[in-house]
């Protein structure tokens, strides 16, 4: 692993790990207190909850959003959708604590201009996984990603375009953050089991913020 990777070494500059993409070191250490506060207000109204893939399988990974639009999985497919299926509402509105850190983050990666839509909210207990998937669901794909890391530590799979590539071992720590767009935009990532631990502030979960121009 390059130095530049360590984790809970700060970066002075976005580090890259292809072309389009970077990894921000400790990016989100000074929003935590923001993005801490307004999470829980987000959940609250929006509890998290085990949505089903198409093919019927519960998710390892519990879910909630904010925003104008939410992401949604159930048997008829995923989509982003206004309404939160479970409450019948629409998804609590974006706190600006995240949509700035979230502009922040792209710019500093080198796409200004970004105003995200969605936020998901992904909490990641213990043996929880993601595996490698490519984010299509969106209308633009010249708007890039935006990916917070909160609480345990884990590690971020980036690959390429085709499910086969191989795929780097990114370790993210508490505040770490990923940005990919361009021509990294439709590349495969995921997330390796979260191992057991606990974390002073986030408990013994990962929270990861996904922001996305989804509309």
């Amino acid at each position: 692993m390059t130095m530049g990777l360590f984790v809970g070494e700060p970066a002075a500059s976005p580090w890259p790990l292809a072309d389009g993409a970077f990894l921000l070191r400790g990016f989100a250490l000074p929003h935590e207190a923001a993005l801490r506060e307004d999470l829980g207000s987000v959940i609250e109204q929006a509890p998290l909850r085990h949505m089903v893939t198409p093919g019927g399988f519960r998710m390892s990974v519990a879910m909630s959003c904010c925003g104008a639009l939410g992401w949604v999985s159930d048997q008829r497919g995923y989509r982003y959708d206004p309404i939160d299926p479970e409450r019948g509402l629409p998804w609590p509105p974006m706190p600006a604590s995240f949509v700035q850190f979230a502009r922040e983050a792209a710019a500093q990666s080198g796409f200004d201009h970004f105003v995200p839509d969605a936020c998901l909210i992904n909490r990641y207990e213990p043996g929880a996984r993601l595996s490698l998937h490519q984010d299509r669901d969106e209308r633009d794909f010249s708007h890039p990603i935006v990916s917070v890391s909160l609480g345990l530590p884990a590690v971020f799979l980036f690959g390429g375009t085709r499910r086969t590539d191989k795929a780097q071992r990114v370790p993210l720590a508490h505040g770490d953050a990923v940005v990919w767009g361009g021509s990294a935009r439709l590349r495969h990532h995921g997330v390796l089991p979260v191992k057991e631990g606990q974390h002073p502030f986030m408990g013994a979960c990962r929270i990861n913020l996904t922001f996305r121009k989804a509309g």
